[in-house]
C-alpha cells in the first residue's frame, strides 16, 4: 500500500496535468479547478485504503471530468452540449484517452502557471491561485503557510478565479511582447513563493520546505520554457544556492542558526554545483538584472569554505550594483553589513542610519537586528542587547523571535 507522503507527492504532481487537460477541453478555469479539488480528495480518502491506481492521472481525470458535469448541471444547464457528450462516453473510454494522451503534461503546468499570474490579479492572490492550482496544495496547506484562516484563504481563491473568468484570461504560453511582460510577473510570484518558504513570515516554524520545493520546481519548468532568458536562470540559481543551505539553518530543537554559524558541511553540495555552473554561464550572456546578481552573491557565499574566507569586497561591489537596478530599502540594508564587513561597523551603521527614516523599513525587526549586530560588531554591548531585545519584539516568525531575544540574553 502506498504511504500517504507518496499519495501526497503523486497527487500534487498529477494536479496540474489534470486541471490543464479540463481547462483545454472545456475553457472554464474557476469550475475545471474546482472539480480537480474535488477529484483530489477523493483520491486522497480512496487510495490509503484501496491502492494506488495503475494510471493516477487517469483516474483523477476521469473522476474529475464526472465532478466537471455534476458542477455545470447544477448551474442553469451551462454547456449542455458538452453534459450530454460526456455523460455518453464510457468512464473505460476515458481512462484511454486520457492514458494516450500524457503529451503536453508540461506545457500544461506553464500555461496554468501563466493564466495564475494573470496581470488582473493582485500578487497575494496570484501566488494563492498558483500554489493551489499548479502546486497542488490545498486550500487549508496554503492557508497555513500564509497564517491566515482557512475560510480566508478560499475566498481569496475564489475571488482570483471569478478575476480570470471576467477578464477573460487564455489558457496558453503567451508569446512575444506579452510572454516578455509575464513572465516578470510570474518570475516575481515564484520568487515571492521561495522566500516565503525559506524564511516563514510567521509562525513556529523557520521554514515552510514545499513551499521552497514547489518554487524551485516550477522554475526549473519555466526556465525550460524559456532557457535563453537571462533572468529566469538567474532566479533559478538564486534559489537552487540559497535552498543549499537549508539544512545547517536550524539546530536540532528548530533553532536558527545565522549564516556564519551554520556548519557549512550539512550545505546541499549538488545545488551548490548546479547554481554555480548555472550562473557562471548565464552571468557573461548580456544584460544583467537583479535576480542573477542575488545569485552571484549567494554564490560567493556557498563557495566560501569558512565565514571567514567569505569574499566581502566582491560581495559589496556585487550589491553596489544591485542597488543600481531600483529602489528597495532592502538591498540597502543587506548592503550595510557588506559595508560594514569591508569598511567596519560604523560605516555600516551610518548607512542604517538613512534606512531608519525610510517609512517601509524603519520598524522591520531586520533592520533592528542588523542594526543590532552591528552594534555588537563594534563592541557596544548594552546597545546591542536593547537593540536585539527591540528587533524581537517586532518579529512575526517564532524562530526568529527566540533568536534574537538569546542573543539579548547573551550580551546581558
Amino acid at each position: 500500500m502506498t504511504g500517504t507522503h507518496e499519495i501526497e507527492n503523486l497527487l500534487r504532481a498529477c494536479a496540474p496535468q489534470v486541471l490543464g487537460a479540463l481547462v483545454r477541453r472545456y475553457g472554464t478555469f474557476d469550475l475545471c479547478e474546482d472539480a480537480v479539488q474535488e477529484a483530489l480528495i477523493a483520491a486522497a480518502r480512496q487510495w490509503p485504503e484501496e491502492g494506488t491506481p495503475d494510471n493516477a492521472r487517469s483516474w483523477l481525470l476521469t473522476v474529475a471530468q464526472r465532478r466537471y458535469i455534476d458542477l455545470v448541471r447544477s448551474e442553469a444547464a451551462r454547456r449542455r452540449r458538452e453534459d450530454a457528450l460526456a455523460l455518453a462516453t464510457p468512464d473505460s473510454e476515458l481512462i484511454a484517452r486520457a492514458a494516450d494522451a500524457p503529451e503536453g503534461a508540461e506545457d500544461d503546468s506553464l500555461s496554468l502557471l501563466f493564466l495564475c499570474c494573470h496581470p488582473e490579479l493582485s500578487p497575494p492572490s496570484r501566488i494563492a491561485l498558483t500554489l493551489r492550482a499548479v502546486g497542488g496544495l490545498t486550500t487549508g496547506q496554503i492557508a497555513a503557510a500564509f497564517l491566515v484562516p482557512e475560510s480566508t484563504m478560499a475566498q481569496r481563491i475564489s475571488r482570483a478565479k471569478q478575476t480570470i473568468k471576467a477578464a477573460g484570461g487564455s489558457f496558453a504560453v503567451p508569446a512575444g511582447e506579452d510572454r516578455a511582460a509575464r513572465l516578470a510577473e510570474v518570475r516575481h510570484v515564484l520568487y515571492l513563493v521561495f522566500n516565503e518558504g525559506y524564511t516563514a513570515s510567521g509562525g513556529d516554524d523557520l521554514t515552510v520546505p514545499e513551499l521552497a520545493t514547489e518554487a524551485i520546481r516550477l522554475a526549473r519548468l519555466l526556465h525550460r520554457l524559456v532557457p535563453e532568458d537571462t533572468e529566469t536562470a538567474g532566479l533559478l540559481a538564486l534559489m537552487l544556492l540559497t535552498d543549499a543551505r537549508r539544512p545547517a539553518r536550524t539546530g536540532p530543537h528548530g533553532e536558527l542558526v545565522p549564516l556564519a554559524e551554520q556548519d557549512r558541511g550539512r550545505w546541499d553540495g549538488r545545488l551548490i554545483s548546479e547554481g554555480v555552473e548555472l550562473i557562471s554561464r548565464t552571468l557573461p550572456k548580456g544584460r544583467v538584472g537583479p535576480y542573477q546578481l542575488q545569485a552571484a552573491i549567494a554564490a560567493v557565499h556557498d563557495e566560501a569554505e569558512s565565514a571567514g574566507e567569505t569574499d566581502w569586497p566582491q560581495i559589496l561591489a556585487l550589491y553596489e550594483l544591485l542597488e543600481r537596478t531600483g529602489d528597495n530599502p532592502v538591498i540597502t540594508l543587506n548592503r550595510a553589513v557588506a559595508v560594514a564587513m569591508v569598511h567596519g561597523p560604523e560605516a555600516g551603521l551610518e548607512l542604517l542610519a538613512g534606512l531608519a527614516q525610510d517609512k517601509r523599513l524603519a520598524h522591520h525587526h531586520r533592520l533592528l537586528a542588523t542594526r543590532a549586530h552591528l552594534l555588537e560588531l563594534l563592541g557596544d554591548e548594552a546597545n546591542a542587547s536593547a537593540a536585539y531585545r527591540e528587533a524581537a519584539r517586532h518579529a512575526t516568525s517564532a524562530p526568529e523571535r527566540r533568536h534574537l531575544t538569546e542573543r539579548a540574553r547573551r550580551l546581558g
